[in-house]
Parts: C-alpha cells; sequence; structure tokens
C-alpha cells in the first residue's frame, strides 16, 4: 500500500517538475536581441516606448530585433518587469531600465504590492502603432501574445482606460518615437538621410536627418526697416504692426510641453522577475499532494470495507 502510495506521488512530482519547466520556460525573456536605436528603420525592427512621466520621468525608447514578442522586448537590453502574483509574469505590474533611477521598478512595492491584479484606474497600458501608422490602437493581446510588426512601435504608458482604449490615450504620438531612417545607421549617416521631413522640435526622435533648424528666432533686416526700429533694439523682436492681437495668443499657446522622448542605449540584461509565478507553482503541488492522499485513502477504506 505504502508502495503504491509513493509510486503514486512521484509520478504527480514528475508531472509537476515538467509543468514547472515548461511554464518557467514560457516566462522567461528569449529571443529579442538589444539594438542601438539606429538600427531600427521604418520597415525593420520594432521600437519599444515606455513612458515614466507618471512619475517625473522621460519616455524612454530602444530597438529590438523582430520577429519577437512584446514580453520579450521588454526583458531585454536593461528592461525588465514583475508580474503579479496572482496573473503571474504575464500581467505587467513593474517596468524598470537599468538607465533610469538605477533600474529601479514602477510603481514602486510601497505604491503597489503586485500581488493582485492592479486596478483599471493605475496600471500599465499596452499600445501599438503598425508601420505608416500615426495612431495608437490599445492592445487585445496580452505581451506574451503580440507579436509586433517590423517597423512598428510599442508604447507603455501608467495610468487608467478603458477595454475599448477610447479613455487615457498616449500624449505622444507614434511618428514621435518611430525610427524615420530607411537603413540602418550607426557610423556615418546615408546621404538620403538629409531629406528626411524634419522632426518635431525638442523631441528626440531617432536618428537625426541633420536639418539645419529654421531661423524663426534670429532678427532680420526686415525689422530693422520698421519705423519703431530706431527706438530700442529690443523693439525690432516685435510682432508687425499689422499683424491682429489676438493672432499672437495662438502662436505662444502652440508649443505644447510634452514629456521628452530619450534614446535608451542597450545595457546588459538585469535580473528578471521568476517568483511572480511561485504562488501558482505551489498551489499546484499542494493540490497534487492533497489528491494523491485523497486516493491513498479512498483505496485503504476500499480495502477495509
Amino acid at each position: 500500500m505504502n508502495s503504491r502510495f509513493m509510486r503514486a506521488l512521484a509520478r504527480a512530482t514528475s508531472v509537476l517538475g515538467l509543468t514547472v519547466a515548461a511554464f518557467a520556460a514560457t516566462a522567461g525573456p528569449a529571443g529579442a536581441a538589444p539594438q542601438p536605436m539606429g538600427q531600427c528603420t521604418t520597415s525593420s525592427g520594432v521600437v519599444l516606448a515606455v513612458d515614466f512621466s507618471h512619475w517625473g520621468g522621460p519616455v524612454y525608447r530602444s530597438c529590438g530585433t523582430a520577429p519577437t514578442t512584446g514580453y520579450e522586448l521588454l526583458n531585454q537590453g536593461g528592461w525588465a518587469t514583475t508580474g503579479t502574483g496572482h496573473d503571474g509574469p504575464a500581467f505587467i505590474c513593474r517596468i524598470g531600465y537599468s538607465g533610469h533611477q538605477g533600474g529601479k521598478q514602477y510603481p514602486t512595492p510601497q505604491q503597489d504590492d503586485c500581488v493582485l491584479t492592479p486596478p483599471a484606474s493605475a496600471y500599465w497600458s499596452y499600445w501599438h502603432a503598425n508601420p505608416g501608422q500615426n495612431t495608437w490602437e490599445y492592445s487585445q493581446l496580452g505581451a506574451m501574445l503580440y507579436k509586433p510588426k517590423p517597423g512598428s512601435v510599442d508604447l507603455w504608458i501608467f495610468g487608467g482606460t478603458n477595454i475599448e482604449g477610447t479613455e487615457g490615450k498616449p500624449t505622444v504620438t507614434p511618428d514621435q518615437l518611430r525610427a524615420k531612417n530607411t537603413r540602418p545607421t550607426g557610423g556615418p549617416a546615408p546621404k538620403d538621410t538629409r531629406t528626411a521631413a524634419p522632426l518635431p522640435p525638442s523631441v528626440n526622435t531617432g536618428p537625426k536627418p541633420e536639418n539645419p533648424p529654421p531661423p524663426t528666432t534670429a532678427p532680420g533686416p526686415t525689422a530693422s526697416e520698421s519705423p519703431s526700429a530706431s527706438a530700442s533694439p529690443s523693439e525690432s523682436v516685435s510682432p508687425t504692426p499689422s499683424a491682429p492681437p489676438s493672432s499672437s495668443a495662438p502662436a505662444e499657446a502652440a508649443p505644447a510641453p510634452g514629456p521628452a522622448v530619450v534614446d535608451a542605449a542597450p545595457a546588459a540584461d538585469t535580473q528578471h522577475d521568476a517568483g511572480s509565478y511561485l504562488p501558482a507553482v505551489a498551489t499546484g503541488a499542494l493540490v497534487l499532494l492533497i489528491g494523491a492522499a485523497a486516493v491513498f485513502a479512498a483505496k485503504r477504506r476500499r480495502r477495509a470495507e
């Protein structure tokens, strides 16, 4: 009787070990190779962007190879995530980058212990923009299941949104994050990069097209020819008298401040979260042991009768 129980227990333990190994292989990051930002182009690689502006940080962006999954992108090149104890590593609860605050992951344990599923008003939401698309699409798949297309952009922002993605949309556009170059860069810039469209001011959007800034602030000779310019040098930069007073208001409100976009250079992989799925494994082991004990008790009762 005891030998039968031991054989059953050994078989259950073996099954549990295979299950844990398969789960760990699925959860662990693999496949994506971090690349310098210049290696991403309009048709190759995938741009990963993470918005830390909720904590006063910038929007970091990096480049990864494709094909890959959203989870692999978010766990290579110095990036690391933590899942929840309830849902496992597939549910992204914390994100950190080794080049930002020493790799500190956000939200901090004081803000969210990542045991249960985060509330819909404070969690990392997942957004995509396919190649050539300048609108965001709220992800309908988890990071482990979604496979971004070459030339696309993945973005993670912290806050709240609804399942349709009509609330809590990103404040940056895909074009502010995606690579503009058609060929990988890293050495001397190709000649044709000079023909790229001008990039938005004060936003780092990758391989620079080297376009000279427009001379919008330099005082021109036309201002000095104005009759009022002889009063003082400072008056030469004022708006022309022919412009209506109301036209200056929209010009002052045009540059809307937003989070800075910073390239995240590939770094050594940090230690990835491996403990978030241990509660599920422990629960499975306990269930198997209880089941084996129940089978043993039932057989013993049957023989006694």
